[in-house]
């Protein structure tokens, strides 16, 4: 699990990092506001991630001087082998590429991937919460009578959670299988 999450947060620096150079506050700052409200990321786990994409050279740092501040300040800047690890990782189209921690950092970069890899990865993701709705309505089914109804309210927003999600990756499937049909170009890939 450590090792995935490593793999998440090297993900998530390197898309930024295509954006442009940034110091670690900011990096940081960015990375929760991508991870959202449910996780945050301390600087005891990116330092670290820093540190091992430096000496895997997909990244590089340099100082930066500003008049306000007397130290200068770390910046950090992906290097080629850093764009092309960002490629290898977002083309990967395995289960991991739709469970719950890494599907969030995946979706926020998908304007440089593929569609057809986006496809992928929003069907995968679509069939995984599929099965899992359909655990947890077969499981609300037998524990309803056995329930607190505080806990069988729980049981259902967990199923309208998961139905809503399935909706919602459902058109956006629809929407990269309409755009494909017209020929529209949903790609954006930023010129780097």
């Amino acid at each position: 699990m450590a090792r995935r999450r490593g793999e998440n947060i090297e993900l998530a620096v390197l898309g930024l990092l295509h954006e442009g150079p940034m110091h670690g506050y900011e990096l940081r700052k960015r990375l929760n506001l991508m991870l959202g409200w449910g996780r945050v990321l301390s600087y005891g786990s990116l330092y670290p991630a820093l540190k091992k994409m430096l000496r895997g050279g997909l990244i590089e740092e340099t100082a930066e001087t500003t008049p306000v501040t007397r130290r200068p300040r770390i910046v950090y800047q992906v290097t080629e082998a850093g764009h092309a690890e960002f490629e290898r990782l977002m083309s990967e189209v395995g289960p991991t590429a739709w469970e719950d921690d890494n599907f969030d950092i995946r979706f926020a970069f998908f304007g440089r991937t593929d569609m057809e890899i986006r496809l992928r990865v929003l069907e995968g993701r679509r069939t995984r919460l599929q099965e899992r709705l359909t655990r947890v309505q077969q499981e609300l089914e037998r524990t309803q009578a056995e329930v607190n109804r505080y806990a069988a309210e729980l049981q259902r927003h967990g199923v309208e959670s998961v139905e809503r999600e399935v909706r919602w990756l459902s058109d956006l499937i629809q929407a990269e299988r309409g755009s494909a049909d017209t020929g529209i170009q949903t790609d954006q890939h930023p010129s780097s």
